[in-house]
């Protein structure tokens, strides 16, 4: 990797970096699919209610996945980019179709879990760099997903 002078920051740190995004970015992947999955698959009572909070919620993840590709090509790298590169480097899993309306939430809320460790890596390794932008972006992208993991929980709370 070359270094980036210009952005501040030399090989060492803008690897670290990357590193960290592009972890991020396999989870996004994944986590995005599953939101499709979802989607595509739920039934029952709650169908309306999941139907539509995972089209907004993937909607908003395809636009993360982009935002992250892209910063870790301001750094000279290259996102990986391949499925199989996803699910080799992910740690979130692939499910079934033929989830609960319960357990999709349950299971998007562990997503949200494995998201906000890898989000405050990545914000951590930026703050020790400097980098005010990764910083920026990432935890813009961990406090939109803080409320949507407090209004899943709501929802999926029993009485």
């Amino acid at each position: 990797m070359k270094e980036f002078k210009n952005l501040g920051f030399d090989s060492e740190e803008s690897e670290r970096v990357v590193e960290n995004l592009n972890s991020l970015l396999a989870n996004l992947h994944v986590h995005y699919q599953k939101l499709r999955n979802y989607h595509w698959n739920v039934t029952g009572g709650e169908f309306f209610d999941i139907h539509e909070t995972t089209e907004a919620e993937y909607t908003e993840v395809v636009g993360e996945i982009d935002e992250i590709a892209e910063r870790i090509r301001v750094f000279g790298a290259t996102p990986i980019s391949t499925l199989k590169e996803y699910l080799e480097v992910s740690e979130i899993e692939e499910t079934g179709t033929d989830l609960s309306s319960k357990e999709i939430i349950e299971e998007i809320l562990r997503d949200y879990e494995i998201l906000f460790s890898f989000m405050v890596e990545t914000i951590e390794t930026a703050r020790e760099i400097g980098d005010i932008s990764t910083d920026d972006l990432v935890t813009g992208f961990m406090r939109r997903r803080e409320k949507m993991h407090w209004m899943l929980s709501s929802f999926n709370k029993e009485d």
